[in-house]
């Protein structure tokens, strides 16, 4: 194979690659979110231990919900690595059907469209934990929680 040939590959194969990056970037954006959430946690169980009454059940409110949003995150996350370790191997598939000149569209295909389902998922569990999190500042405030 020449290098004229394997450049429309390289071309072809460049658009997983900006999803790759893509992914990249919302697992660094989830993963932030994810240190802030155990500090959080870290620092409401501190409060838990001095707290009581109402105050303590507040506390108490708060941890439940961070403990939610730490399983919509880790889920995120997972979906998001999962995704991303798909694209990475549809690349790979890709440039070995061009090179081996093996069709491999099906199995492409599956791999981007599978790829893309569990993006889809990362990102419905990264919306979820957002939308927590507005519950979170509600009890955090003293509002009741909905």
């Amino acid at each position: 194979m020449t290098l004229r040939e394997i450049a429309p590959v390289l071309q072809i194969a460049l658009g997983p690659v900006i999803l790759i990056s893509g992914i990249g970037l919302l697992l660094l954006s989830m993963t932030n979110r994810l240190g802030r959430l155990i500090e959080r946690s870290r620092q409401l169980a501190e409060a838990r231990r001095g707290a009581t009454g109402e105050e303590g059940g507040r506390v108490e409110a708060q941890i439940a919900v961070l403990s939610a949003r730490a399983v919509a995150l880790r889920r995120a996350i997972v979906l998001a690595v999962t995704s991303l370790l798909f694209a990475a191997a549809l690349v790979i598939t890709l440039f070995l059907a061009a090179v081996l000149r093996w069709d491999a569209v099906v199995l492409a295909v599956v791999l981007f469209v599978c790829c893309m389902l569990l993006l889809i998922g990362s990102l419905v569990s990264f919306l979820k934990d957002v939308n927590q999190s507005l519950a979170a500042i509600r009890l955090e405030l003293g509002e009741p929680h909905t």
